[in-house]
């Protein structure tokens, strides 16, 4: 009975042993819970530098100068020193063209005065006063520079051409007064000089327009409903180069710098402030142009592009194999885990995890540094580690990749959108291209693999038009 016994036990035994050698194990490993918590909120800034050129119409600047000189321009009440007082009046609207460079005006004047004639003798008395008027036109020529947000003119009299000579009616005979006059204009010519730089100084601020251009830019716009991603631009400080006169137009030379922001998950909240804006001279503006494009990879997609990876693959080692039958992939910790349910030699759930990448050549987001979650590893070193090191390991790594291309097209152009003749406001237009795209970091989100890459380029922003 005992020999009967025994040799039931040694059967029994023998089965068990070719059973767990050459049988399906089937082992169950610990999930790792999604955990998004350090990632709820990703906002990414670039720093960039924005050509930012102010353009304004000499037809422009015509009308402004016109607005702010009018009627009676200058005024002298006193005989004293030169035996003349007169009034001046802008007789009707000053016209201003560009030419060569520099600002041309011709400004109508009319002329109302009294004029002391005569002499006096043993402190006698014999001189007289007479009135007179005249009318003209004096051409004066400005050069344009740029200063404290202003467009200012350094601004000389050419000449003054009266339509008749300035004279006076004494006794019903016509006397020329020119030697009294002429001194007198040279004394008004500075002054005039004077008034018509102050005129344009204050028609040509520049600043309420370029503050209220970037108050505009630094309202946040939502660039993808989806996935509640968000662009915006945060102003640091303003450059100034030399302004320039051609084709009809002033162009101030600016730059900005500026920090452009995408935020997903949450509108930020930044907060415009036109009082910390300073206006800064250079030689030469900086236009290094940065921005982040966001391409979102939804995990379903990216879940079924890993599965079709992993189809028709069997992972052998020796007489023993496992095939992958379902991917599934969300986030832990900055990390991916990607779920594979394994048949074969060994059955179940098994977690890889891996740290997101970017490949600029292939537009394929990867994992690197890819290994076991730590209980499946224990898990698979139980039964043995031909599945759980080597080969197959990296075999299986190499298949967790898909490509982002058409959601990276996507984002691209959602960016060249706002480079296209855009207009925040009235009388401001963003133009410009990008040149190149390079990697920055994948950002595992709730809802999606977030490819951060940086777009860089040229762009400018024109503002025209004075009102």
């Amino acid at each position: 009975m005992k020999k009967i016994i025994l040799n039931i036990i040694l059967v029994a035994s023998i089965a068990i042993l070719f059973s767990s050698c050459g049988s399906t194990k089937q082992v169950m490993a610990l999930k790792p819970l999604p955990d998004y918590s350090s990632t709820e909120v990703v906002y990414e800034k670039q720093l960039s530098f924005i050509n930012m050129p102010v353009e304004i119409a000499v037809k422009d600047l015509q009308t402004q100068t016109n607005k702010y000189l009018n009627g009676l321009i200058y005024e002298d009440n006193s005989l004293d020193g030169d035996n003349l007082m007169m009034k001046v009046y802008k007789q009707s609207n000053i016209a201003i063209v560009e030419k060569d460079g520099k600002i041309i005006m011709d400004l109508p004047l009319k002329v109302a005065g009294k004029v002391k004639y005569g002499l006096q003798s043993f402190g006698i008395d014999l001189s007289d006063t007479k009135d007179f008027n005249l009318n003209g036109t004096v051409r004066l020529s400005s050069a344009v520079g740029l200063k404290d947000w202003k467009i200012i003119t350094n601004t000389t009299i050419q000449n003054i051409t009266w339509k008749e000579a300035p004279t006076v009616s004494v006794a019903g005979k016509t006397i020329p007064i020119t030697y009294l006059i002429n001194p007198a204009i040279s004394i008004f010519k500075g002054t005039l000089s004077k008034l018509v730089d102050d005129a344009i100084a204050q028609s040509l601020d520049i600043k309420p327009y370029v503050l209220d251009a970037l108050q505009s830019f630094s309202e946040p716009s939502k660039v993808n409903e989806e996935y509640n991603t968000w662009f915006t631009m945060q102003p640091v400080e303003v450059y100034a180069a030399k302004a320039v006169v051609a084709n009809q137009k002033i162009t101030a030379n600016l730059g900005l710098k500026t920090y452009l922001e995408t935020a997903i998950g949450r509108k930020p909240s930044i907060t415009f402030d036109r009082n910390t804006i300073v206006l800064k001279a250079v030689d030469k503006l900086p236009d290094d142009f940065k921005a982040n494009v966001a391409a979102f990879a939804p995990y379903s997609y990216a879940s079924s592009v890993v599965s079709k990876n992993f189809a028709g693959q069997k992972f052998e080692s020796g007489s023993r194999s496992v095939t992958v039958n379902k991917v599934d992939l969300w986030g832990k910790d900055g990390r991916m885990i990607v779920a594979l349910n394994l048949s074969g030699s060994v059955n179940g759930d098994f977690y890889l995890t891996g740290i997101p990448a970017y490949n600029a050549e292939t537009k394929e987001i990867y994992l690197d540094q890819v290994d076991f979650v730590l209980d499946s590893k224990n898990k698979l070193l139980k039964v043995g580690n031909w599945l759980a090191h080597g080969l197959i390991l990296k075999k299986m790594s190499n298949a967790c990749r898909f490509s982002i291309a058409s959601q990276l097209a996507d984002g691209e152009k959602t960016m060249a959108s706002y480079l296209n003749n855009y207009q925040p406001i009235k009388g401001v237009k963003v133009n410009g291209s990008l040149t190149g795209i390079t990697p920055n970091k994948v950002i595992l989100t709730p809802n999606a693999i977030v490819a951060m890459v940086v777009a860089t380029g040229k762009v400018a922003v024109s503002i025209d038009g004075l009102e």
